[in-house]
């Protein structure tokens, strides 16, 4: 491999939110970003530092030449609004395979706890059985497997798993947006989808992309498929997560339920309603995935406070107002978000 293609990466999935949290992390690591997109000029204007490509990652023709010369794929790709998983998912990440194994890249891909059924919790680690109870957890074993398959044909890959995802760039189909605050809206009721005592797993994206990357500079030490997980953030009780975001609104907004009762009511009509019923397993127990591996290769996992994170989030999604000047400078110089 050049030394230009062990700079260039393509990512499929950059203007999602894990998608350009790793592209950012890599492009101020020296990576040059090549950005597959169905409508590249629109996203060249959020983005001008990356190269943006016009395709799509469903044409397989579209992936290999946006693949060429790069030395690294990651596939941070998902259809929106959880619509026609069935059919869109493996087809892309079959793509994103042919294509690394033509050009020699490596595939990195978020990955997430959908794949662990029941018996597997509640502290499942990298090795434990793939029993998922879901559609969308049989869809991610398959991912797995076909991954695996191709590090046994010359494509490494690097995975990592982790919980519940929140920070800047979240879609609104996460359960901080779209569960536990309403975007756009000042903080009043936080309606919690957990239960008092049930522990819950989270993960902020920027803290994410930086073990990714971090991963990824390592990446001639690793395992030809090298699976890790993060902790994340842990709510131990199922309301610290909540709490928090009550503290950083400023103390007097109200913790509530997340209203369940409409959920099997609006399934059959609303995508990411069927999705929330089917994953509703995820709040009844507790999950968490330990970090004993990717500490033991990093030194530690990179993690920022927890009211940072929250305010970051609250204020990306229009929930705070933007910070003063002088917090702003000191938010982007914490060394948890600039590491390495």
């Amino acid at each position: 491999m050049s030394s230009e293609m062990k700079t260039m990466a393509l990512v499929l999935g950059a203007t999602g939110g894990i998608g350009s949290a790793v592209a950012r992390k890599l492009l101020a690591r020296g990576w040059r970003i090549r950005a597959l997109n169905r409508d590249a000029a629109k996203a060249s204007r959020s983005e001008p530092a990356f190269e943006w490509v016009q395709g799509d990652a469903m044409n397989a023709g579209d992936v290999l030449r946006a693949a060429e010369g790069v030395g690294l794929i990651v596939h941070a790709v998902n259809p929106p609004g959880y619509r026609d998983w069935e059919t869109l998912v493996l087809p892309m990440l079959g793509n994103t395979i042919a294509a690394a194994r033509a050009v020699g890249a490596r595939i990195v891909l978020p990955g997430n706890v959908y794949n662990f059924g029941p018996d597997a919790l509640p502290a499942p680690t990298e090795e434990s059985p793939q029993h998922p109870v879901t559609k969308k957890g049989a869809i991610r074993v398959e991912m797995e497997k076909r991954l695996k398959a191709a590090s046994q044909c010359g494509a490494g890959v690097i995975m990592v798993r982790a919980g519940d995802f929140f920070g800047p760039g979240t879609t609104a189909n996460s359960w901080f947006s779209s569960g536990l605050v309403t975007p756009g809206k000042p903080v009043g009721t936080i309606r919690n989808p957990g239960r008092r005592g049930i522990g819950h797993q989270w993960a902020y994206l920027p803290d994410m992309a930086e073990t990714i990357a971090q991963l990824i500079e390592r990446a001639d030490r690793l395992p030809a498929f090298a699976v890790y997980h993060m902790e994340g953030f842990w709510d131990a009780d199922g309301m610290q997560m909540a709490e928090a975001i009550k503290r950083v609104a400023g103390g007097k907004a109200k913790i509530g339920n997340f209203p369940w009762w409409i959920v099997p009511l609006a399934a059959p009509f609303v995508p990411i309603m069927r999705e929330l019923k089917e994953m509703r397993y995820l709040w009844k127990v507790p999950l968490r995935m330990r970090n004993d591996k990717v500490t033991a290769e990093l030194g530690k996992e990179p993690q920022t406070p927890i009211e940072e994170a929250v305010r970051a989030s609250l204020v990306a999604l229009g929930c705070l107002p933007e910070p003063h000047r002088d917090t702003a400078v000191a938010f982007i110089g914490h060394p948890s978000q600039n590491a390495g």
